[in-house]
């Protein structure tokens, strides 16, 4: 490795949280939120992408926008924001955004032919008999393409502070779904991974 770098590794200006690290390829990939300085809320912008190449990670570019609130069909007036997202590689070689808007019941994908995007609309989550999936309060999703194949979707999940302000639910913890390999179709009913501290009696998770 020719560089090293330390926080913060992007440019002042710019402002990227929740950020997801991913590898394609050569380089390394930066997903999030994007903030706005002296915004009044967050997640105010729409996605951008940044990279760096393995070799020298002091080295990030901009990919420029990658995918814009509006283009989702659910939100064609850009009303809500896009909450932290996650990128995986499908088994057809593309690259797969899982998205959310601020507090609303459902997972978005899009779907692009470059890591860097831009990505297009492709798909909002469904159960097998079609139905939109919308349990315990689906929000920052993020991806596991096992090595068997099978595709994991895990969660966030909601408080009752966060529920009453967002006028969203509140969630028994943070959840689990299987995903069909296509990315389209959730499989199995979620399943909690890590329970919220007024369920977490007897779990190991205590306090």
């Amino acid at each position: 490795m020719r560089g090293c770098i330390c926080n913060p590794y992007l440019p002042l200006w710019e402002y990227v949280p929740d950020g997801e690290p991913r590898i394609f390829g050569d380089r390394l990939y930066i997903y999030g939120s994007h903030d706005r300085s002296g915004g009044d809320f967050f997640c105010l912008e729409d996605y951008v992408v940044w990279s760096a190449p393995l070799e020298d990670l002091a080295d990030w570019r901009c990919e420029g926008i990658s995918y814009r609130r509006e283009q989702d069909p659910h939100n064609t007036d850009g009303r809500w924001e896009l909450f932290a997202p996650d990128v995986v590689q499908g088994a057809d070689g593309r690259y797969y955004l899982f998205y959310c808007l601020r507090m609303q019941k459902e997972f978005g994908v899009a779907v692009s032919d470059s890591p860097a995007g831009p990505f297009s609309f492709y798909c909002h989550l469904r159960r097998r008999d079609g139905s939109l999936f919308d349990s315990e309060m689906p929000y920052d999703p993020s991806v596991l393409v096992d090595s068997d194949g099978r595709v994991y979707l895990y969660y966030g999940y909601t408080s009752e502070t966060i529920a009453a302000r967002f006028g969203a639910e509140a969630s028994r913890g943070c959840m689990v779904v299987e995903l069909s390999p296509d990315f389209h179709t959730v499989l199995t009913e979620p399943k909690v991974c890590l329970p919220r501290d007024i369920y977490a009696a007897g779990t190991g998770f205590e306090g």
